[in-house]
């Protein structure tokens, strides 16, 4: 999709929104969102990514571990083309890796990633998020079997915005998530089939990031340096005081407020602003001689 065929700035104030999980969740993550959201007139879709129907401590789909991110795309695509028109989006972690694949697709009106996982061409070298997945990481062939992390290390980088008792209560409600999924992440360098590769001339549409400053799985330098890429086309914001499980850490409801303020007040603009910068250049037209 080019810049030029975007469509027009977003006008209402309110339509579709596609609120996509992340790593080891399940639609519910996003009850509180659900509702803000639905009180403010949105329709709200929540879908589950494939093989995420599970209940918590069930035993996990036989081919949730080689699940892909582009597995994940192609269903949210199928359901987005159901709809007869673009939603918008609000990711959370992965789910706003996913929203940014989307938005290169030209599937989305405007997208909100909330935490977002990094991107291909963007090393993760923070040693907090590796001690997160230490034990994932150095099992042999993670890359194509089920993972969750112990609680101990989602308390400290995953969760550590939450109280204490209500770190235990979400971390019960987790799913295992797909290995394949973990490695086109964070080691996306070593992905033959460059599932997450983005071509920020691909995204045509304005996109929001947002992430929490006591973050340690991605942490405000991966956020910040991965909205650069788009240039322009993605802005981004730091949270004070909240770190990664933005949906429902104290606080929630005003980043929701945040999520639905930039597409009513700002996303418009937004595009309109990405037409102006990037549209395509057209050489001035040149006048033939006149006859004698």
């Amino acid at each position: 999709m080019r810049i030029s065929d975007h469509q027009q700035p977003i006008e209402r104030a309110a339509g579709t929104v596609m609120l996509i999980h992340g790593m080891w969740s399940r639609p519910q993550v996003w009850q509180g969102f659900r509702e803000f959201l639905e009180a403010r007139g949105y329709r709200v879709l929540t879908p589950a990514l494939r093989h995420h129907d599970r209940e918590p401590g069930d035993a996990p789909h036989p081919e949730l571990g080689q699940t892909s991110l582009a597995d994940y795309v192609a269903d949210l695509a199928a359901e987005i083309a159901t709809l007869g028109h673009k939603p918008l989006a609000v990711g959370h972690s992965m789910g706003g890796t996913l929203a940014q694949m989307l938005a290169a697709r030209g599937l989305v009106e405007a997208a909100v990633a909330l935490a977002p996982a990094q991107c291909a061409g963007t090393f993760n070298f923070d040693l907090r998020s590796i001690w997160i997945f230490r034990r994932e990481f150095a099992r042999y062939g993670f890359w194509q079997k089920p993972q969750l992390p112990a609680f101990d290390a989602m308390r400290f980088g995953v969760l550590n915005g939450l109280p204490g008792d209500e770190q235990e209560r979400l971390y019960a409600t987790l799913v295992p998530e797909s290995g394949r999924a973990a490695f086109e992440i964070g080691w996306w360098f070593l992905d033959r089939q460059r599932t997450t590769w983005i071509n920020p001339a691909d995204v045509a549409c304005p996109m929001l990031f947002l992430t929490g400053d006591r973050d340690k799985l991605t942490p405000l330098w991966l956020a910040r340096r991965t909205a650069a890429i788009y240039d322009g086309k993605a802005r981004f914001e730091e949270l004070g005081g909240h770190a990664h499980w933005l949906i429902s850490e104290p606080g929630w409801e005003a980043v929701a407020e945040r999520c639905a303020d930039y597409f009513e007040r700002e996303a418009g603009a937004h595009a309109t602003a990405i037409r102006e910068r990037h549209a395509p250049f057209r050489a001035p037209s040149v006048l033939a001689p006149a006859g004698n």
